[in-house]
Formats: C-alpha cells, structure tokens, sequence
C-alpha cells in the first residue's frame, strides 16, 4: 500500500520483458529483498539491490496493462516505498494496481502553478469526481475538474518539478490508479451484485 507521495525520481538503467533495473537512492534506504517500490505507480516487488538501486521483476500481464513498456534506459520514473503504519498519510490510499492509461492532452504553466489535462478510458471517469484523488504515474493529486473523460489538474510547482510530471509531454501515456473507496462503493451499492438487498425498489422508494 502507498500513499501517493514520490520520494524521488530515480532513472531506468536497462528493462526488458521481465526485468527492470532502476538507479535510485532514497527508496533504497532501510529497504530489502521481497519489500515493495511503485515504479510510476505501478507496485513491484525489489528482487536485487545494490548501492547504485534495485532490480525488480515485470510481467508480461505488467507490460500490457501499464506505461512500463513505454520507457526505455535513460527514462524517469517516480518512485515511492510501500507506506508503514504509524506514518503520516500524506496523499491518499494508493494500491499500485494500475486501472488503465490515460494520455496527457495538454500542459500549460499558469503563473507558478501547471495546468495538465488528460483523457482518461471512458470507463474509468465514473470513478473520479471533482475535488477527489487520483493517480497518475504514482501521485497523488486532486481532481480540479472533470468533463466526461477528461480530468483538469492543477500541480503545484515542488510536485511538478520533483516528479517526472516536467518530462511529460502532449500524446505521452500515464498510469492511472482511480480512487479505490469508490470502486468499493461501486461494489456494494451494485443492484447486480450485492447481498444488502437494496434494490432499484429500494433507491425508488426512498427518494434516490
């Protein structure tokens, strides 16, 4: 489980089908075999470590469903520990189970502060709303506003400049991790699919 909360952003050495070699310094710290890292959100498991980073194993089920097989050595990523209990929960409940992609549609500086909008999967907008998280690239931020599929946010300049949010670019695909309470929410408020018997009579009924 994370947070949202980019630690830093560390630089792909080499990544192929099933491996990837991350430079890193921070996430390294107090860190060990088998512990979890975000790698743009997306949660893997250290398989090596060394002074220099870590190596972490990648699916072929990884590649299809992420940004992962996008990059290439020389690219940045965010990368952020598993969360430990006790800590401050500084963004929000963050899974690392990527839902889809979504792709960066535009990118404008406003005074000190960026504006970025991008176009989410159509079926992945029902789970985002105005003023709520979500998770793009493994950070967290909040929704300024939202129009069908297409999410506005506005970044403030430390988030900006510490992730690799200043490399994107127009056309560029993200990780996105939507807000996991709704799809609970989702779950048990389902008519198809729940066992707490509300059904369209009750919502009727009771006004909804």
């Amino acid at each position: 489980m994370f947070t949202g909360i980019i630690e830093e952003t560390g630089k792909i050495k080499a990544i192929t089908q099933n491996k990837i070699t991350v430079e890193a310094k921070i996430v390294t710290e107090g860190t060990k075999i088998g512990d979890s890292i975000a790698v743009n959100g997306v949660c893997l498991t250290v398989t090596k470590l060394d002074r220099d980073g870590f190596n972490a194993d990648i699916s072929p089920e990884t590649l299809k469903v992420t940004s992962l097989g996008n990059l290439k050595a020389g690219s940045y990523v965010n990368l952020e520990r598993a969360v430990q209990i006790g800590e401050r929960l500084g963004g929000h409940i963050v899974s690392g189970h990527v839902d889809g992609l979504g792709k960066g549609k535009f990118i404008k500086k406003d005074g000190s502060f960026y504006n970025i909008t991008i176009e989410l999967p159509q079926e992945l907008a029902k789970y985002v709303a105005k003023k709520g998280s979500i998770t793009i690239d493994g950070i967290s931020l909040t929704v300024a506003d939202i129009n069908n599929n297409i999410v506005n946010i506005a970044v403030i300049p430390h988030t900006f400049e510490n992730t690799n949010l200043k490399n994107l670019k127009v056309g560029d695909f993200v990780n996105i991790e939507t807000d996991i309470l709704a799809k609970y929410v989702e779950k048990i408020l389902s008519t198809s699919d729940n066992k707490s018997g509300i059904s369209m009579e009750f919502l009727t009924e009771h006004g909804f």
